[in-house]
């Protein structure tokens, strides 16, 4: 069954707090709380975003411990100098309950580094680990291909940040994988382990098994081909790089995705619901190992940005772009 619960513009993220609220990310710049009973209200951002291209606010993420703590993550894209630009990420405290919602607190805590020309490829997309004790931050290769092979640089890589107990950076952040395109997708198993999914180029969407120190190769091999048709080596031609434990070609465009642990459909627990733009659709994924099967795919409208798991089992869909809506997905 689905039911419409809203519309947004362009959003981009979802955060589930407690209680069934929800944070939501316009591109445009605007975050929104969505309350249980369905009012929306707008929460001023202590940052400017730079609203360009791929590139605008990002990320929304709340701590595993947001309902003592509060504490949420966000990522959005800032402007340079030269008509440069680069991904951030900022921590605050969502205060609710004393009026209007806001942040408090806020500190930026990482900035993708270098900033370069362009407007694509940002990925910023967040995960706090299970333990509470690292935030990973996707940073993509920025439509710059070589730099995700640079060790000194961040384009191209999964990032970690330590975070102590109240959630702020306990360390200096340090450079987990390597070889990546560009990742819109990353988030924690119930197993405890990472992982990721990147847009390829023509074909060659990668899902990856996050592995400190592994090169997943980009843009030196790859399941798909450049955009004007250049043959790029595959993955079985370099074994010293780490191939996707599942690839698509054609692409699905994913947008986001979610590990299941509901009791809605406890068929699919611990399985994963991928939000796909192209074709549009529900991506439904069985993790075997280090490898990964394709289950089932449920053709949606629209394309599909983001995705997550409400307190009840349901899933909740945000569409992409202009009215993009919020739908509720449940068992009839």
């Amino acid at each position: 069954m689905t039911e419409e619960l809203g519309s947004f513009n362009e959003p981009w993220a979802m955060a589930v707090l407690p209680g069934g609220a929800l944070l939501i990310t316009e591109k445009s710049g605007k975050l929104k709380l969505r309350a249980a009973d369905g009012s929306v209200q707008d929460i001023t951002l202590p940052f400017t975003v730079d609203y360009a291209g791929q590139g605008g606010l990002g990320d929304v993420i709340a701590s595993p411990d947001f309902g003592k703590t509060g504490r949420i993550y966000l990522s959005w894209v800032e402007a340079g100098e030269s008509d440069t630009r680069g991904a951030a990420v900022g921590t605050a405290t969502l205060v609710q309950g004393q009026g209007a919602a806001r942040l408090d607190g806020f500190e930026v805590i990482w900035r993708q580094n270098p900033k370069v020309t362009g407007k694509g490829h940002y990925s910023h997309r967040l995960a706090v680990s299970p333990d509470k004790r690292n935030l990973y931050i996707a940073s993509g290769d920025r439509q710059k291909m070589e730099p995700a092979q640079d060790p000194a640089s961040d384009l191209g890589k999964v990032i970690r940040l330590p975070i102590d107990a109240s959630g702020k950076p306990s360390g200096a952040a340090e450079r987990v994988s390597l070889g990546h395109r560009n990742i819109l997708a990353l988030q924690f198993a119930p197993d405890g382990r990472l992982w990721e999914i990147e847009h390829g180029p023509a074909g060659g969407d990668e899902l990856n098994l996050v592995k400190p120190g592994a090169n997943y190769g980009w843009p030196l091999v790859s399941e798909g081909r450049h955009y004007s048709g250049d043959f790029i080596p595959h993955h079985d031609t370099r074994p010293d790089f780490t191939a996707p434990a599942l690839y698509w070609n054609p692409v699905i465009a994913p947008g986001g995705m979610v590990f299941y642990t509901g009791k809605m459909w406890p068929e699919w627990q611990g399985q994963m619901l991928i939000g796909a733009m192209k074709p549009t659709a529900i991506v439904r994924v069985k993790i075997d190992g280090e490898k990964a099967i394709e289950e089932a795919r449920y053709p949606m409208p629209k394309r599909i940005r983001a995705i997550a798991q409400a307190p009840d089992g349901a899933l909740l869909v945000l569409e992409d772009k202009v009215d993009g809506r919020l739908l509720r997905l449940s068992r009839k």
